[in-house]
């Protein structure tokens, strides 16, 4: 298709209009790859960089000047696209900002908003935009997430910025009681590490656990003549027992002979078993992830001679 001049920033769809582009042209743009569509209301080249000073530009074109930005745009301003989940890069969440407490709602379809107690160390500004910092998103995407592998994701998001220790998330938690959310940010907080890279990741992570596995290392560097040849996602190294998620974007069709190879190559030299985890076997109703880790944590201690071990 043949593609306008654009401009080489963050613009409004206001700023399209007045560039000769309607709603159709936009969307098509987007689909065909011309444009990207962070947030509603905002759009930027391709081409452009992916920043925080340049998500902070295109939130500053839409985002209300007395608010802050929080939970899963906060998230998205910190780290990037590492903290999308599944497919959540097809559609245009509405910006989450809210007023400190007595600021009022804020109401527009850009939004999703009201007011929120915060404390001065909560919040930091970035290119001239006032944020929850990485520990306070943590605790919020924690606490408020709709599902539990969206609420550990997001504190491992957050933990791979390595600008808090897990120990400082676990002693924030106490000043959230009594609020909405804190019983289960109890239950997951301590399962979070910032050794998890992807949402698929910390959900077979959070199914491990489930299944009454001890606490798994995290990227489990493979050496070889003292030059790392493989990451092991998650797993036991004393019995070289390991989990991967094989998720879309990194391993589709195309890269199933290079992944065969690395997996042989893991058991043949190095002794690994390592069960592998697509979507279908970790989301949904028929998920057998829990069971499937709890076989293979007990064949690998069978093949070493020791017992069925059982925690609880």
């Amino acid at each position: 298709m043949e593609t306008p001049d654009l401009p080489r920033h963050p613009f409004t769809f206001a700023m399209a209009r007045d560039l000769g582009l309607d709603g159709p042209a936009l969307f098509r743009l987007v689909r065909y790859g011309v444009l990207r569509h962070p947030v509603r209301g905002v759009y930027l080249p391709a081409t452009a960089p992916d920043t925080i000073a340049v998500r902070c530009r295109a939130l500053g074109l839409v985002l209300p000047g007395d608010a802050f930005i929080c939970d899963r745009t906060a998230s998205w301003l910190h780290a990037g696209d590492r903290a999308l989940a599944p497919n959540e890069h097809l559609a245009v969440p509405p910006i989450s900002c809210f007023r400190p407490s007595d600021g009022g709602r804020l109401r527009n379809g850009l939004t999703e908003s009201g007011e929120r107690a915060v404390l001065p160390q909560d919040l930091m500004e970035i290119n001239g935009l006032v944020v929850t910092t990485p520990l306070r998103t943590a605790l919020d995407l924690g606490r408020l997430q709709r599902t539990a592998d969206l609420k550990l994701h997001g504190m491992d998001c957050m933990l791979s910025l390595n600008v808090f220790t897990h120990q400082h998330l676990l002693a924030e938690i106490p000043r959230f009681r009594r609020q909405r959310g804190v019983v289960e940010l109890r239950v997951l907080a301590p399962l979070a590490d910032g050794g998890s890279e992807s949402f698929g990741e910390s959900a077979v992570r959070l199914r491990w656990h489930a299944a009454g596995l001890p606490p798994p290392q995290t990227q489990i560097s493979v050496m070889v003549d003292g030059r790392e040849v493989y990451r092991i996602d998650l797993g036991l190294e004393d019995l070289l027992f390991g989990a991967e998620y094989f998720g879309e974007q990194w391993h589709a069709e195309t890269d199933a002979p290079h992944d065969e190879e690395r997996l042989e190559w893991l058991a043949r030299e190095r002794g690994w078993a390592i069960d592998v985890f697509r979507k279908q076997h970790v989301f949904g109703q028929q998920q057998d992830a829990e069971r499937r880790l709890r076989i293979g944590y007990d064949a690998v201690r069978a093949r070493l001679g020791l017992r069925p071990k059982f925690f609880s």
